[in-house]
């Protein structure tokens, strides 16, 4: 659904992005993830026509970026970073105004803003005037104008930049709902936890560079060699701390007053048998868990080499 080859784009000597090469199938929810000035929102600007590349090509539901502007506009619903309000405005003036703009005829137009309304839970708020609304109600607002065309692509920059935590969850909920409705949704952030639980792909770009993509679960796998287990006892401290410090697939053992943590070696069968062998010796095991990596583990470790 969304497929760049070789996008650069240089400002004199400074390279705001270098060759990134990305492909998101239809349905996907990519998670496209760096710190500011990484170069997400750069390449969002490219897929959205709106900034011209160095170098490189895209295409948006089969349509090229550089050659085939309008049609990609019709392909995709774009909520940047930052959007203003109109004062004065209604809020299905606000979406009647950006209706009328995508071409939508007047027939249709009344019963497409009351579905996007409903959608992003605003209906209640149909009159209201647009500058009179929370924080959190004009980013729903900006969403319901992104869907107003039934586009089947939807590029959303931060869009939980500087709501509280309340209206992330109701934002989080919401684009759950898109995803269920076969959008393709590229999501930037830089608040990590808010990605992880959301989206199937991720990216990580630094420096204008993607580092990494594809599904969350490999890219965080990825960055260990090893497992990682966590082991909590009640009792029979010592004994526990001597059989993890002599077993053969243990390593880098921690912890204490009952609470271990450790690298293991083995394999399933390995894991199985020493839980065994804890229990067969007395030892109160109370949790014995592997414990995942998350994303900011994984962003942390594959930008680590460009950390200067």
């Amino acid at each position: 659904m969304i497929k760049i080859r070789g996008f650069s784009k240089r400002y004199g000597q400074f390279v705001a992005v270098d060759s990134l090469d990305l492909d998101i199938e239809q349905g996907d929810v990519f998670g496209f993830i760096g710190p500011n000035g990484a170069g997400k929102t750069t390449t969002i600007r490219f897929l959205t026509t709106l900034l011209k590349p160095t170098a490189g090509k895209a295409w948006i539901n089969g349509y090229s970026v550089t050659q085939q502007i309008d049609e990609v506009k019709r392909s995709i619903g774009f909520m940047p970073d930052t959007f203003g309000v109109y004062d004065g405005m209604k809020v299905w003036e606000f979406l009647d105004f950006f209706a009328t703009a995508y071409g939508l005829p007047r027939s249709k137009r009344r019963a497409l803003i009351d579905d996007v309304l409903d959608l992003v839970d605003l209906t209640s708020k149909r009159d209201t005037l647009v500058n009179g609304l929370s924080r959190g109600m004009q980013q729903r607002l900006c969403l319901a104008k992104t869907l107003v065309h039934d586009p089947p692509v939807l590029i959303l920059d931060e869009p939980a930049s500087g709501l509280d935590p309340r209206a992330r969850v109701e934002m989080k909920a919401l684009l759950r709902e898109l995803q269920k409705m076969g959008k393709t949704i590229l999501i930037s952030s830089h608040i990590l936890p808010e990605l992880a639980d959301f989206c199937n792909k991720i990216g990580i770009i630094e420096r204008g560079k993607l580092l990494a993509a594809g599904p969350v679960k490999d890219v965080i796998r990825s960055i260990r060699q090893n497992r990682v287990v966590r082991v909590v006892v009640s009792a029979q401290m010592e004994t526990c701390e001597v059989m993890l410090a002599h077993h053969e697939h243990v390593k880098n053992l921690s912890g204490a007053d009952g609470e271990f943590k450790f690298e293991f070696i083995g394999n399933d069968n390995d894991v199985v048998n020493l839980h065994k062998d804890l229990l067969e010796k007395g030892v109160p095991v109370v949790w014995f868990q592997e414990e995942e990596a998350d994303l900011e583990e994984a962003f942390m470790k594959i930008t680590k080499g460009l950390v200067a």
